[in-house]
């Protein structure tokens, strides 16, 4: 049976309870007023930086146009990386004296309570780059302390630091960029040196497998077996000659000089083929290993053709790097500029001390309806003659008003019934 099913219930609700929900009222407003008095207040300070153009637009060392704010938010997030390192949080808070009034915080703690009260907020700008990113136009940097002159200093000397690592952090950067592809081009340049002479080495070692010798040698090689073509062609013709004179069955004393001339022809043409056949074997062995050597000279040649390719990558990224370490040095590249100076603020930042009163006190309501609520459940109760109609579908005939005991009644009753 729900004691609250109509406004007239509510009302009755809220004026039968009235004491417990002011009492939660009062409690929990007394308590947000004494936590919104021992609070300390927060102080927080501002300043505006602007992210300025470069004057001349350079090219990276791999040889792409630099886009417009995105060097500024690379040299932003490095910057806050060291403005917040352990040691430069340290440093900061030992120069100001942050923590005097708490010698107790080790510097972890002390640590973690600065990069809690340093905030770095970023402006784009309205025009998208080719990657679809807007650019960085400013940074507002933010300092929240219990103090307001030290929040304004603190964030005037973080804008400081700031502006200045970024300028020598961007004149190391490119100085660094320099000295690395300076570097790589004078190994590309020696590795090119010992490789040229490599290859003399090598032609000079293996010149008669190497043009143009061998081309003389394979013309030599063609030489050599149309001569043997030819001396088989003698051969043959001088053995059917010996053959047909020695056949007949009567040979004449002009034949037997002839068949001891071809015996000595035949003989010296044999003779000129086997060292003909000698000479082709040496060539074609010679031929033989040509192709490997060739292929080593090939490798040779295609390593150095890719330190020469190297070498001119290099140079130009060296270049590159050259310009931008000049715009770095005149400070011609992106770069901060303060807009605003941190100013001591006047008032507390958050919400105010009439904020957490409210707040408690609003909660206070809600405690004691909560309390009310729960014991109208605990105490379930017929009060009027339209809750005993609606609960039970009974209509009352009577309904008797509440009467009001004389001042004293209702306090002797209660003692009569304890005793």
């Amino acid at each position: 049976m729900g004691p609250i099913q109509s406004f007239e219930d509510l009302i009755g609700f809220l004026l039968r309870r009235r004491w417990i929900i002011l009492t939660a009222i009062l409690i929990c407003a007394v308590i947000g007023t004494l936590y919104a008095l021992q609070r300390p207040h927060r102080y927080t300070a501002f300043t505006s930086i602007e992210v300025q153009t470069a004057q001349v637009t350079g090219t990276s060392p791999a040889g792409e146009r630099s886009e417009p704010g995105r060097e500024a938010a690379q040299m932003l997030q490095t910057v806050r990386h060291r403005l917040t390192t352990r040691d430069n949080l340290l440093a900061l808070a030992e120069s100001y004296g942050l923590f005097s009034d708490s010698p107790g915080l080790s510097p972890d703690e002390k640590v973690s309570q600065l990069r809690l009260a340093i905030a770095f907020d970023t402006i784009l700008g309205n025009d998208t780059g080719w990657n679809g990113v807007a650019p960085i136009t400013a940074i507002v940097l933010s300092v929240t302390w219990d103090n307001a002159d030290l929040a304004a200093r603190l964030a005037n000397d973080l804008a400081g630091q700031l502006m200045e690592m970024s300028s020598s952090g961007q004149i190391r950067q490119a100085r660094d960029t320099y000295e690395f592809f300076n570097e790589k081009r004078r190994a590309a340049e020696t590795e090119i040196t010992g490789q040229e002479e490599q290859i003399s080495l090598y032609r000079s070692t293996n010149a008669a497998s190497l043009p143009p010798a061998t081309a003389a040698l394979r013309d030599e090689l063609v030489g050599i077996g149309t001569e043997l073509r030819a001396l088989d062609s003698q051969l043959l013709t001088a053995n059917d000659e010996s053959r047909r004179l020695t056949g007949r069955e009567i040979i004449r004393p002009t034949d037997r000089q002839r068949l001891l001339e071809l015996e000595d022809q035949i003989l010296l043409l044999s003779g000129q083929k086997d060292a003909l056949e000698l000479s082709r074997t040496a060539l074609e062995s010679r031929l033989a290993g040509v192709p490997d050597i060739e292929r080593g000279l090939a490798d040779l040649e295609r390593r150095l053709e890719q330190s020469r390719r190297d070498f001119d990558s290099a140079t130009m990224a060296l270049s590159n790097a050259e310009s931008a370490l000049q715009l770095a040095e005149t400070r011609q590249r992106e770069r901060f500029a303060v807009l605003d100076r941190a100013m001591t603020p006047e008032h507390p930042s958050g919400p105010s001390r009439r904020m957490y009163v409210m707040a408690a006190a609003l909660a206070g309501a809600a405690l004691g309806f909560a309390l009310g609520f729960a014991m109208e459940l605990m105490r379930p109760v017929i009060r009027t003659s339209a809750q005993l109609q609606r609960e039970l579908g009974i209509r009352p005939l009577i309904a008797i008003p509440q009467l009001e005991l004389a001042p004293g009644t209702r306090r002797r009753r209660w003692w009569r019934r304890m005793g």
